[in-house]
């Protein structure tokens, strides 16, 4: 009777100890907005298909509450590698700050995938992530096509490091200085900073100063949409009024198109980067092969095509069924 338990004892305990119990550390930028619940909810999907799979493999989600806490961030992933996880998914908040902690951590034979936003170092296996300079450029031309090719707009940056929003906003200056010269840029430089009330104070500094003169806005995440949409409702610039074409969708974002008082959202798939970001890593660690770069895809979603179906995955994710 004893020989039977310790058997059926072992025989429990034996995927979890086994060379295939794979701990995948998921870091998010930042763990409030409704795109990290989005890649939350993506590498939950990944570990559920794989343990359907017979892989035993679980995800451990942690981030810095605020998406400019640069040091929290680094503390998180080099606490993650003091303990020896099998695997890093991490969306930096910066470009050359989290280069040393992921280079420290390849060095240590812990793989790392980098999802969102790009980092300046070779270390990582892969790279997944939205065309970010693509999702500016499509954001500039359907801005200039709202404005006729005439007239002033902003455009409001989020943070300085951010290889992502960095992006966008080269893309989107790319476009408006080449295929809309008769648009003045009337402001370039200012950043929305972490938070939705941070956006909210700078966008209503900015419209206090050019109120009378903007005809469109571009704003380039989730945060910095929802602070400069709230300051157009404040000032009376809304429905229409002043153009915003935002970056990012969610219920509030959504809610504001539906409504009139956005026009545009290029939205990405952040469940797809919290996926792949799993499966990519499990593959590495299984010896296998992955794609140094992965482009999931990037659209721009209006009123008129909020229900396409080809839509669904990136302004409804199923974020019910994989987060509770």
């Amino acid at each position: 009777m004893k020989q039977t338990l310790v058997a059926l004892f072992l025989a429990v305990i034996a995927p979890l100890t086994g060379a295939d119990a794979y701990r995948i550390a998921v870091i998010p930028k930042g763990t409030t907005h409704e795109f990290w619940k989005s890649i939350h909810a993506g590498a939950v999907k990944a570990e559920r298909e794989l343990k359907a799979q017979g892989v035993n493999v679980s995800i451990i989600w942690k981030g810095p509450l605020k998406e400019d806490d640069r040091e929290q961030q680094i503390q998180v992933v080099e606490n993650f590698v003091g303990q020896r996880v099998s695997a890093i998914v991490l969306a930096p908040l910066d470009k050359r700050g989290l280069v040393a902690p992921v280079e420290s951590a390849v060095r240590g034979k812990i793989p790392v995938i980098v999802i969102d936003s790009g980092l300046e170092s070779k270390a990582p296996a892969s790279y997944i992530a939205t065309d970010n300079r693509e999702g500016g450029r499509i954001a500039a031309r359907e801005l200039g096509k709202l404005l006729g090719g005439k007239g002033n707009a902003i455009m409001l940056r989020l943070q300085v490091g951010s290889a992502s929003t960095e992006a966008r906003e080269e893309g989107f200056l790319e476009v408006m200085k080449k295929d809309f010269p008769n648009i003045k840029l009337l402001s370039t430089d200012q950043h929305a900073g972490a938070t939705r009330d941070t956006a909210k104070a700078v966008s209503e500094n900015l419209l206090n100063r050019f109120g009378k003169q903007v005809n469109g806005i571009f704003t380039c995440n989730e945060s910095g949409t929802a602070g400069m949409l709230l300051a157009l409702r404040d000032a009376g610039l809304a429905k229409g009024k002043v153009k915003l074409v935002g970056f990012d969708s969610g219920e509030t974002l959504n809610a504001a198109l539906l409504a009139g008082d956005i026009q545009g959202l290029v939205v990405q798939n952040p469940m797809k980067m919290g996926y792949l970001g799993v499966k990519n890593a499990v593959a590495v660690l299984r010896g296998e092969k992955v794609e140094a770069v992965v482009d999931t895809g990037v659209g721009f979603v209006t009123k008129e095509n909020f229900n396409s179906p080809d839509m669904a995955d990136m302004v409804r994710p199923p974020l019910d069924k994989y987060l509770k």
